[in-house]
């Protein structure tokens, strides 16, 4: 057992499970890394200790100041996680429309939180715009931090040792990486990794079917699958670093994050269901002998304030 000087050194290195059940016998194996072993629960932990130490080594953050984000709520989790440890403030601008048990994690972490109201009661690119600009305002604080987490590519390098993990657990090539974008850095990370190995991997963007900005170039969509999907140009997503982006449906995601925790005992999220349900398709089409790998990006307890497993 890892004996560790403190909770920071406890982010990562999460187990990796085969699917048994939800996956067609005739299709290829699906290796799912199980994120929500981390900290506050999210994988998530990773680029929130990356951005906050990258900017100590530069010293752009200091002893006494206060950091500020915009988020969904996993990221929040995870940068109040790291600044309670550090010993910095943590102000967070989010929104009504994310799960409340995200918002109840940061305020336990002692985060002072922001919340603006959706009128729709979902997620789309104008309320994820007003969380920024407030973010931004406050930022101009000369005590302010802004991690800024859509333009930050520090988050790169923290979801780089994730591929390695990956790397190390599956012994044989990896045919499909496959992962819903939210910022972008999970999947740019992973990619550096991959498509730097001996493999020659696919690598497949995901994100709802309802808001298919990659998959189909369309705006405007509106979803509820928390912390992917944004609606807009992604500074950190490079297109070379993926071979397909593929909408999935929400509903269709919901009811496989209810399979997962019924049948392979993997308790998690929507876009984990999201994850999933792409890289069992995507397991579909190559049929057997081959491998897809993805990421239940969190935990189950994230939401069971809300209506997902209640179908």
């Amino acid at each position: 057992m890892k004996v560790c000087s403190n909770t920071l050194e406890t982010i990562g290195n999460t187990p990796i499970v085969k699917l048994n059940r939800v996956v067609p016998k005739s299709a290829a194996e699906v290796w799912v890394k199980l994120e929500g072993g981390n900290p506050t629960g999210s994988y998530k932990d990773r680029m929130a200790l990356a951005m906050i130490e990258g900017a100590e080594s530069r010293g752009e953050l200091k002893p006494g100041m206060s950091v500020v984000e915009y988020t969904g709520g996993s990221t929040g989790s995870g940068l109040a996680f790291v600044c309670a440890v550090k010993g910095y403030d943590f102000h967070v601008i989010s929104s009504d429309a994310f799960a409340k048990e995200k918002l109840d994690t940061m305020r336990a972490f002692g985060a002072n939180l922001e919340v603006i109201h959706s009128p729709s009661g979902k997620i789309n690119s104008n309320l994820i715009n007003q969380m920024i600009d407030r973010a931004k305002e406050l930022a101009n604080r000369d005590d302010y931090f802004f991690t800024d987490q859509l333009n930050n590519k520090d988050i790169i390098k923290g979801f780089e040792k994730m591929g390695e993990e990956i790397l190390d657990q599956i012994e044989k090539p990896i045919d499909v990486f496959t992962g819903s974008v939210g910022t972008a850095g999970a999947l740019m990370g992973v990619s550096n990794v991959l498509l730097n190995s001996n493999n020659e991997t696919k690598i497949v963007a995901l994100e709802p079917a309802s808001a298919p900005y990659y998959s189909k170039g369309q705006s405007g969509g509106k979803h509820n699958v928390e912390g992917i999907g944004l609606g807009f140009e992604l500074p950190l997503l490079n297109k070379n670093n993926y071979h397909e982006a593929r909408g999935i449906d929400e509903g269709e995601a919901r009811e496989m994050a209810n399979r997962l925790v019924r049948e392979e005992g993997i308790f998690c999220g929507t876009s984990s269901g999201l994850n999933v349900l792409g890289a069992t398709q995507l397991a579909e089409e190559l049929g057997g002998g081959k491998t897809v790998v993805t990421v239940a990006v969190d935990t189950g307890l994230k939401y069971l304030n809300g209506d997902l497993f209640n179908q």
